[in-house]
């Protein structure tokens, strides 16, 4: 990385309560209920992605909302043109799919987090030399929480976040095993979009919450790993 490029620290929001809550839909006009139905379980982080038709259009409403109560960030980013759309819409945090160096100094250039996806080592390691604020395994379900002690191995300093394929029962162990955060769509989400019970995915996220907060206190300083 650059000496005189910046790496945007992760936000308060996400330290507190470190998960990323993946929402898609066909359309963001679907979003504001789950959005609404999360923060109340005190989830505030919150991805938006582009697979869903019309978020740009959707966000001045979203942060009126709900701007005050959690982070909107924008996901599913290809490209450093939907990379500055989603700066100027207002977005808290950007995530990729893939590693584009690209798309990660257009949202370090602004002092925005960003997220980029990738899985091999190579990768992984391109996006946290570019300035991302965490690297994103993608998918995670294919390596499992155990990838994170062989990443420390050679890069001790990388920070990360597992997305795709994380589970409730599986996402404390991402946390115990040093993840920043977990990224979660469907199995938080399940029928959010298809006409659940709102109070239901309120519980999800609050039960996750707690698991997760109880697996981040437990977690021993970085560094302390090898004592007694």
């Amino acid at each position: 990385m650059s000496a005189t490029l910046q790496r945007p620290a992760p936000s308060a929001v996400l330290t507190s309560t470190p998960i990323v809550a993946v929402l898609r839909a066909k359309h963001a006009k679907e979003y504001a209920p789950v959005i609404e139905a999360l923060v109340k379980g005190g989830i505030r982080s919150i991805e938006l992605t582009l697979s869903s038709a019309g978020v740009f259009d959707a966000m001045p409403d979203l942060l009126q909302a709900y701007g005050a109560e959690a982070e909107l960030g924008i996901g599913t980013i290809t490209t450093k043109a939907q990379a500055r759309l989603a700066l100027d819409s207002g977005a808290a945090f950007l995530v990729t799919p893939t590693t584009d160096p690209a798309i990660i100094i257009t949202s370090t250039a602004a002092n925005i987090p960003v997220y980029p996806g990738g899985l091999t080592p190579t990768e992984l390691l391109t996006g946290w030399n570019a300035g991302a604020t965490a690297v994103k395994i993608f998918p995670a379900s294919v390596v499992g929480p155990g990838y994170i002690a062989q990443l420390r191995g050679p890069f001790p300093d990388l920070q990360i976040v597992p997305s795709g394929g994380v589970t409730l029962e599986d996402a404390p162990a991402w946390i115990s095993a040093g993840a920043l955060a977990v990224s979660m769509g469907g199995p938080l989400l399940q029928d959010a979009f298809l006409g659940g019970d709102p109070q239901q995915l309120t519980k999800r996220a609050r039960d996750l919450t707690d698991t997760i907060r109880a697996a981040t206190s437990a977690r021993q300083p970085k560094g302390n790993e090898d004592r007694p």
